[in-house]
């Protein structure tokens, strides 16, 4: 059996659509149905079971749940404003670490989402490799949990038996439950196509000009590409980036949008809340070579293609 946390969110549903696609159904969904439209992710999905995350902890720990084939723990919670570091503690952080000690008690490959947030505000770069991992300082919560864990993966010496993924800017259908954490591709469409406008932040720092903030940007076709390649070679194991390894521009962005709808750019920039100026990255972009020197070699889409198909999926509000 399959196991696939956050089944019902956003890359964790386009996973499961990657896996029915490939003829694979023998899935048990693990999420948190909330008060969002989160669960239309799943209609028309196929998997054997879901179970709600708190129910299935508890399964996991009086051993109630068949041996499972594989482990894929995309589930977490992803606000990058929410301050309650306990929460993160106990979801992120504790909920993973159970998950991943049964995966190796049954000796079952175990995936799970890291988060290019870990990088922090750059300072230390944004290699994937092992020693770099001890040296970062995210920049809110969320990322810390994420760093957590990925430390606790390094210091136990389970790096030969765990895939870890830093996923960076992705964007994608399937999104639309995510209210602020969509992307502004997805919370935008509808300003763009029907006003001609966007509203993109103003840059506090002299070296970037309004706009010109930079986002390593990654299209959900291509992560679940990426995420079936290990999949399908388990032993390819370690803590890997996830991004296009190109930084673009958030008014980038918005020309890509503008000219997939055939609108002329019209860009407004809005001071940022006080609250996110000291949190914000500025610059991301991922380091590529390790991934590549796996063996993946799944050719990632530009973002002006991608924002392209995106927007056929956005105009009528389809999913994966």
């Amino acid at each position: 059996m399959v196991i696939l946390t956050g089944g019902a969110g956003f890359i964790g549903s386009c996973f499961l659509w990657k896996l029915n696609q490939e003829g694979i159904d023998d899935i048990i969904v693990v999420d948190h149905l909330d008060d969002t439209d989160k669960w239309r992710n799943l209609p028309g999905k196929r998997f054997h079971d879901y179970i709600q995350k708190d129910d299935f902890l508890c399964l996991v720990k009086e051993n109630k749940l068949p041996k499972p084939r594989h482990i894929i723990h995309m589930g977490a919670c992803s606000s990058t404003t929410l301050t309650d570091a306990d929460y993160f503690i106990r979801n992120n952080y504790e909920y993973s670490k159970t998950l991943a000690k049964w995966a190796f008690i049954h000796k079952a490959p175990f995936m799970y989402a890291s988060s290019g947030a870990t990088y922090g505000d750059g300072s230390a770069g944004y290699s994937d490799g092992n020693d770099t991992t001890y040296s970062l300082h995210p920049l809110n919560m969320y990322g810390y949990s994420k760093q957590l864990f990925d430390l606790w993966v390094l210091n136990n010496g389970f790096e030969n038996m765990a895939t870890g993924i830093k996923f960076f800017n992705v964007f994608g259908p399937n999104e639309y439950h995510k209210r602020d954490m969509m992307s502004v591709i997805c919370k935008n469409f509808r300003e763009v196509r029907d006003q001609g406008r966007i509203r993109l932040f103003k840059s506090y720092r002299d070296d970037y000009a309004d706009g010109e903030q930079k986002r390593d940007f990654i299209y959900v076709k291509d992560a679940i590409e990426v995420m079936y390649f290990f999949f399908r070679n388990p032993d390819r194991t370690g803590i890997f980036n996830l991004g296009t390894g190109v930084a673009r521009s958030w008014n980038d962005v918005a020309g890509a949008m503008f000219s997939a709808l055939g609108k002329r750019p019209c860009i407004d920039y809005i001071e940022m809340p006080g609250y996110l100026r000291p949190k914000y990255q500025y610059f991301t972009q991922a380091e590529m070579s390790k991934l590549r020197g796996v063996g993946c070699e799944h050719e990632l889409q530009p973002l002006e293609a991608s924002v392209k198909d995106y927007v056929k999926y956005l105009d009528k509000k389809e999913y994966l």
